[in-house]
C-alpha cells in the first residue's frame, strides 16, 4: 500500500488522538511530501531517534539527536528514556505504520538508513520531538533539506523551556571535558584558514573546524569576521589528544562543523 493511500485510510479516532498530542505551534512544520514517501512498518523503537523496521532496516532520523541511553554500565543521559518513550507513543499512534523519506546520503557509518519519518497523518516525527524539547537539531550535509522547519520546531521548545531546555544544556567552552555531542558557547579568540580548513578557536579550550569539502555550505567571509564574537555551536566533540600530532598550545577539543545551522552568534 502506498503511503498516500495509508494517509487516506487513517481512522478518525487516530486523527483525533494525534491532534490531541501534537503541539499546535508544530502542526505546520515539516509537512510530509506524500508523493515521495515509502510506507514502512516499525518493529520497535530503539531510542529517541532510531527505530527498527520489520524489514530489518535500522532507521536513524535525520535532523534529530536525542540523549543517549546508558550502555556498558553508563547511566542514561537526562531525557534519554523520556525521548524513547515519547517516540514509542508517536509510533503506536500510527499503529506502527509510518512514511519514510530517505536522505540524499542514504546510510551512516554504522549502516543505518538515514531518513525522515512521518506519522499516518503526515506529521513529521522529528519536528514533534524537537518541538517538545526531547532532542537537539543537528544538520549534517547533504541531508539538510528540512533544516529551517526543524530549527523552528526546536525554537518552540527552547522559548517555552520544554524538556532539555528546561535548564539550559549549553556548556561554556572551558567546561568541555569529554567527547560526545554537546551544545557549547564561547568567545572566538582566533580564526584562521589553511589547507586543513577554517579553524575557529574558542578561548583556547575548543577549536571548531570547517573542512575544505564543506566550504560551499558556508559563508567563509562571515566566518573570518567571527573573531572576538560570542558564538554558540553544536556537534560531536573529538579528543585530539588521542591522535598523534597535537602540538603544545593547541586546543585539545575539536568540534567539526557540518552545516551553518550548527553555529550562530549570540548577544
Amino acid at each position: 500500500m502506498g503511503f498516500s493511500l495509508l494517509l487516506k485510510k487513517a481512522s478518525l479516532a487516530g486523527a483525533f488522538f494525534m491532534s490531541a498530542i501534537w503541539f499546535p505551534s508544530a502542526q505546520a512544520l515539516c509537512p510530509a511530501p506524500t508523493s515521495k514517501l515509502e510506507a514502512v512498518s516499525v518493529q520497535r523503537v530503539v531510542d529517541g531517534d532510531t527505530v527498527r523496521l520489520n524489514d530489518g532496516r535500522s532507521v536513524r532520523m535525520i535532523g534529530l539527536n536525542t540523549p543517549e541511553l546508558g550502555k556498558k554500565g553508563r547511566s542514561d543521559e537526562p531525557f534519554a528514556m523520556a525521548a524513547r518513550k515519547r517516540l514509542e507513543v508517536l509510533v503506536a499512534a500510527s499503529d506502527g505504520r509510518l512514511g519514510l523519506l530517505a536522505g540524499q546520503e542514504g546510510k551512516d557509518r554504522y549502516g543505518r538508513t538515514l531518513a525522515h519519518l512521518y506519522s499516518a497523518n503526515g506529521d513529521s516525527l522529528e519536528a514533534q520531538m524537537l518541538a517538545e524539547g526531547l532532542g537537539y537539531l543537528v544538520a549534517v550535509a547533504p541531508n539538510v533539506d528540512f533544516v529551517s522547519c526543524q530549527q523552528a520546531a526546536e525554537r518552540t521548545a527552547r522559548q517555552a523551556g520544554l524538556g532539555l531546555w528546561r535548564q539550559s544544556p549549553v556548556l561554556k567552552a572551558e567546561q568541555i571535558n569529554t567527547s560526545g555531542f554537546a551544545v557549547l558557547s564561547g568567545r572566538v579568540s582566533k580564526v584562521q584558514r589553511n589547507r586543513g580548513g577554517v579553524w575557529i578557536e574558542l578561548q583556547g579550550a575548543v577549536v571548531l573546524r570547517v573542512a575544505p569539502n564543506l566550504f560551499g555550505q558556508f559563508d567563509l567571509a562571515a566566518l573570518e569576521r567571527l573573531n572576538g564574537k560570542q558564538i554558540e555551536a553544536r556537534g560531536w566533540i573529538l579528543d585530539r589528544s588521542r591522535r598523534a600530532g597535537l602540538e603544545s598550545g593547541q586546543a585539545r577539543w575539536l568540534l567539526p562543523l557540518t552545516h551553518p545551522a550548527m553555529l550562530k552568534t549570540v548577544p
